[in-house]
């Protein structure tokens, strides 16, 4: 078995990205302990303490059952105590009174982003790889807004990378928009640890920063990719496929914005049969955004 002391510190880091990658979290014990063979050595050792015991005698102490296994644990190097999990940094309301502060202290979206990466106070970014902010430009007035990362944009530090991003620019493309005339972002900056669902307090504390890009933006139209998005800015308890195809306003530091929700790019190459859903959806966003050009 390979020690991590034999390891050097790139290999040791490549090691622990791949381990969170694929949902490791939490370590256990530092070697592998046969749980079968201490289950037998306790029973064996319950066994003979009944035998040898005297019949007629005053109660004697209990032969402490777990004496080999704690031997055995004893033998073994001591392994730091572990947070909860979901644990805040710090606390949950000091923790979004600071990402409200850093965000609404940004004048423009690169000092956005220099806050962002400076952030700590949000548990997600310790297990991430990258920080994932918005890309494109702002100058086009149109944000598309994804969930969270996914392992293809937390390893190549983008929103919208890999297969997902592919099928989402030929999205675009279909009605004449490019990945780099728009700004692309996420609601979550920083991707969970197995592609798990963000907590409520990871949502409140990331809340301030997505508020904040959309506010700098000033985009004329908002479009929510996938069920999380339009939960998160919608406030509904109904999946994509209810709220999906409707125009509604969301509210952005005092300023109603038009938003529309669509599947997520992820959906379609899951279930194709889709797609003619999300094309209706494109139309009308591409009638919204030609009508405000216009306009």
């Amino acid at each position: 078995m390979i020690s991590a002391n034999d390891l050097t510190p790139a290999e040791l880091a490549a090691l622990l990205h791949f381990h969170a990658e694929a949902g490791v979290e939490w370590l256990l014990e530092e070697e592998a302990v046969d749980r079968f063979a201490e289950f037998e050595a306790m029973a064996a050792s319950r066994r003979g303490a009944r035998a040898v015991q005297p019949r007629v005698e005053a109660p004697q102490p209990a032969t402490r059952p777990t004496m080999q296994l704690e031997r055995h644990q004893a033998a073994q190097p001591a392994v730091p105590m572990m947070p909860p999990r979901n644990a805040p940094a710090i606390p949950d309301e000091q923790a979004v009174e600071q990402a409200r502060f850093a965000a609404e202290s940004a004048r423009s979206l690169s000092e956005l982003k220099t806050a962002l990466e400076a952030f700590n106070g949000c548990n997600l970014k310790n297990s991430a790889r990258s920080t994932i902010f918005a890309s494109g430009t702002a100058e086009g007035r149109v944000v598309v807004i994804g969930p969270m990362p996914s392992a293809d944009d937390d390893r190549e530090g983008t929103p919208f990378a890999g297969r997902t991003g592919q099928l989402l620019d030929k999205m675009l493309a279909a009605i004449g928009l490019r990945r780099d005339g728009i700004l692309l972002t996420n609601v979550i900056p920083w991707r969970p640890p197995g592609n798990r669902a963000p907590s409520a307090p990871e949502i409140e504390i990331c809340r301030p920063f997505i508020e904040r890009q959309i506010a700098l933006a000033e985009p004329k139209a908002l479009l929510l990719l996938g069920n999380f998005t339009a939960r998160h800015f919608f406030e509904s308890s109904e999946t994509i496929h209810g709220l999906r195809g409707q125009w509604r306003d969301v509210t952005i530091s005092g300023r109603a914005i038009p938003a529309i929700a669509s599947l997520h790019p992820q959906e379609l190459l899951t279930a194709p049969i889709n797609k003619r859903l999300a094309w209706n959806d494109l139309l009308m966003f591409k009638s919204r955004i030609d009508a405000e050009v216009s306009g």
